[in-house]
């Protein structure tokens, strides 16, 4: 009961936006610049500019709702509301990365000469038993739990902020999107139903998609095994997966930045998800969902993005306290 009165009682007005708010605009507008310039060659870009309107105009109301009614339930709305929309924004990539000829063979290529053979293919057939498949699986799914871990964080770590956590979270979130709009990579779940089987077996060669993926977005899983895990992981992607987003991976490249959050302040929960977070890098390539490139690429970028958005919340952070 304490707590909720603490939650709804009348706090002074603090002016000004939000962390997380100032990202989340700055990403809207800047897509919207190019939805208007690239209108012509996109097949819905009224939608896309309609989602956008949207959020501007939620971001309005949440602001005047608190200025109206200045509490810690009306400020944790503000600060809540721009995750709400990681869902939207993830298949918003494709909308724009379709515009480029993908580059999947140059990955698969990569991992050819790396491993010389496809190891998202080799993978899930070394280790074919429901056992393997069920733990692999649970390991991807954790991706959402660990995220929501991520994200009330400061609920049992007096270490960290809401605002702070969520502003990480979602800044990290943005400098990978901002990646996928313009590197269209499928990965191997949609590019090897384009090959040939023989190709694969045979190490190449590996030929260019070019747009086929715009129009084409048929994914393949390894076959077998329908156990409880699979079944929510192909669930999940057959409701919201496109060609889109392979490289660099932001299930490990976010996994990372969890697991630098909870390390950051000495969380319990470290070695808790730490389990997880190794199954949920290997699960990218056993599912097909990434080349193993992919997973190098979110390793590599995951610390730098993570203490980019760490710096540039203390910079916001001074603008919005003298506001």
């Amino acid at each position: 009961m304490d707590f909720l009165k603490k939650l709804i009682r009348k706090q002074p007005v603090k002016g000004g936006l939000l962390e997380v708010e100032i990202i989340t605009l700055v990403y809207t507008f800047f897509t919207a610049a190019i939805i208007v310039l690239l209108h012509r060659e996109m097949p819905a870009p009224g939608n896309l500019l309609a989602m956008r309107t949207f959020v501007i105009l939620v971001t309005a109301l949440l602001i005047w709702i608190y200025t109206r009614f200045p509490s810690q339930l009306t400020l944790t709305l503000r600060t809540i509301f721009p995750l709400t929309l990681l869902g939207t924004w993830y298949p918003d990539t494709f909308e724009f990365c379709r515009l480029f000829p993908y580059l999947d063979h140059y990955f698969a290529m990569a991992d050819q000469w790396l491993f010389g053979y496809q190891p998202a293919a080799e993978f899930s057939a070394s280790f074919p038993s429901i056992w393997a498949s069920e733990i692999l699986n649970m390991g991807y799914f954790s991706y959402f739990p660990l995220i929501v871990l991520g994200a009330l964080l400061p609920l049992y770590n007096k270490g960290i902020t809401l605002r702070k956590s969520s502003f990480i979270l979602l800044c990290c979130f943005f400098l990978y999107y901002i990646i996928y709009l313009f590197l269209p990579v499928a990965g191997p779940q949609f590019y090897f139903p384009y090959l040939n089987p023989e190709i694969i077996q045979a190490g190449g060669p590996f030929p260019e998609a070019g747009n086929y993926f715009s129009e084409h977005s048929v994914l393949t899983v390894p076959e077998g095994n329908e156990g409880i895990f699979k079944t929510l992981v192909e669930v999940l992607h057959n409701s919201g997966e496109r060609p889109t987003a392979a490289f660099p991976s932001s299930h490990v490249g976010i996994g990372t930045v969890l697991m630098l959050m909870f390390w950051s302040v000495r969380s319990r929960i470290t070695w808790v998800a730490l389990p997880f977070y190794v199954l949920l890098c290997l699960a990218t390539v056993y599912i097909r969902a990434h080349y193993f490139v992919d997973v190098i690429g979110g390793l590599v970028t995951a610390p730098i993005f993570y203490f980019a958005s760490l710096r540039l919340y203390e910079v916001l952070r001074k603008k919005t306290m003298r506001e």
